[in-house]
């Protein structure tokens, strides 16, 4: 009978430091988003995003 095939070690590490990165980049882009509602309030807030937003396009 054959072993079923399991990811090497570096696969596995390489895979959770990917994870990893991806839940700190989320948490930063939280708190961002957290910092800058709380400084420039609601209203500015939305508006500024909406400029962000249209200057893209």
């Amino acid at each position: 009978m054959q072993r079923p095939a399991q990811p090497a070690i570096s696969q596995r590490r390489i895979a959770s430091t990917i994870v990893a990165c991806s839940a700190a980049g989320g948490v930063a882009l939280l708190l961002g988003t957290l910092a800058l509602w709380a400084h420039y309030g609601t209203a500015v807030f939305f508006e500024m995003l909406a400029s962000g937003i249209a200057a893209c396009f």
